[in-house]
């Protein structure tokens, strides 16, 4: 559960700085991991990005002081990082609805959201389907995009680039450069180094790299797969909830921090099936 810790660890960071700067990769340190797998797994475990829970905490935080303060607006916003009336009204109203003059006013209905803590949920009717596997080195080819650290954007990006593929004939191309004994279409998110993070749709090929694509070399590790039915899009981001929260905290485990990869079976004109996501893990080392 060391992971959880220095999650919670990196939270109260971000609590103890509501009104200063927040460094997301500040944050990440604390939580020992890169700044993009930080809003990563922050994002999954949560349901909500980094970027909105501070801007969550801070509206509810500024809330009470337009009520219990006679600060003027503008100073408030100051407080709380915002520059301009223009950009704290928008932000005020994204998380409460008004602006922040209504606010003032008593009997206004506000929304607070307090502190997130995390904690390990036990559950005995649900059971994770998984097996750890050591697999070989392998090469894939196919499209890829470019990521950024704000995982609200990355939500935007990798549904287009699959709307992408699948809406022309590049699907079918990808597909035609899988090996003999490969049925399935892999979606990947690498991150090489904070201004290099990738996301490919890609399948396992040894052949040539057609122009317009590219490859990407896997090394060998150990993986633990899940397995999931139902829609791809639900399924990912679950099998990743429940691997943060369930399995990896009482596992000897930890997480590798390498490419993490989507197994999409290849069906045609049907996007159900068995979904596989391979997270690599390494043992756990003990601190003590």
């Amino acid at each position: 559960m060391e992971w959880l810790k220095r999650l919670s660890k990196a939270i109260d960071y971000v609590e103890d700085n509501l009104e200063n700067e927040i460094s997301y990769d500040e944050a990440a340190k604390i939580a020992c991991c890169s700044t993009y797998y930080f809003q990563r797994m922050f994002s999954y475990v949560t349901g909500v990005t980094l970027s909105e829970y501070i801007r969550r905490r801070r509206m509810t935080s500024a809330a009470f002081d337009l009520q219990s303060s006679d600060m003027k607006v503008m100073d408030i916003g100051l407080k709380y990082g915002y520059e301009s009336p223009t950009s704290f009204n928008r932000a005020f109203q994204s998380v409460h609805g008004i602006s922040p003059s209504v606010a003032r006013l008593q009997g206004t209905l506000l929304n607070a959201y307090l502190p997130i803590s995390f904690s390990v949920t036990i559950t005995g009717d649900e059971n994770m389907k998984y097996m750890i596997e050591t697999k070989k080195a392998m090469r894939v080819v196919g499209v890829r995009v470019q990521l950024q650290n704000d995982m609200e954007q990355n939500q935007k990006i990798v549904p287009m680039l699959w709307d992408e593929v699948l809406n022309n004939n590049r699907f079918e191309e990808i597909c035609e450069l899988r090996n003999n004994d490969a049925n399935a279409v892999f979606g990947i998110t690498v991150y090489e180094n904070q201004n290099n993070i990738y996301y490919y749709i890609a399948v396992q090929s040894d052949k040539p790299v057609p122009q317009g694509m590219v490859e990407l070399e896997i090394a060998s590790a150990t993986w633990v797969v899940f397995e999931n039915d139902g829609l791809f899009k639900e399924s990912v981001q679950n099998i990743f909830k429940r691997f943060l929260t369930q399995w990896l905290p009482f596992s000897d485990y930890e997480y590798a921090g390498l490419p993490d990869i989507e197994v999409y079976p290849i069906k045609k004109k049907s996007k159900r099936g068995q979904v596989q996501v391979w997270i690599a893990i390494k043992k756990e080392v003990n601190n003590i």
